[in-house]
């Protein structure tokens, strides 16, 4: 029931095809085709801005400019703050074990 089992070689027929004779062929070759003629590209319109949509592009960074420069200065303001609480711990924490030792 545990045991592999494992396959065997299939006996052959008489009704199996003898191997079959391959015989090597000579390889023709052609002479190389010229170069395809270079046809031009297709030129693509050109993009062409309206007044309008060159200032809600203007607006449009200028609101980018002014979200990513807030979130930035937040950050720094916050790492500002916890680095100035963390001083302020540091001071008290230093003053209250220096008055330990002098007791």
């Amino acid at each position: 029931m545990f045991r592999p089992k494992i396959p065997t070689m299939p006996t052959p027929t008489r009704f199996t095809a003898p191997p079959a004779v391959v015989e090597p062929t000579a390889v023709e070759q052609h002479p190389p085709a010229t170069a395809p003629t270079l046809v031009p590209a297709p030129s693509r319109p050109t993009v062409q801005l309206t007044p309008g949509a060159v200032l809600a592009l203007v607006g449009g960074g200028t609101a980018v400019v002014l979200i990513v420069g807030t979130v930035l200065v937040s950050m720094l303001l916050a790492v500002a703050v916890t680095a100035a609480s963390v001083a302020v711990c540091a001071l008290v924490i230093r003053s209250l074990v220096s008055t330990q030792h002098r007791r």
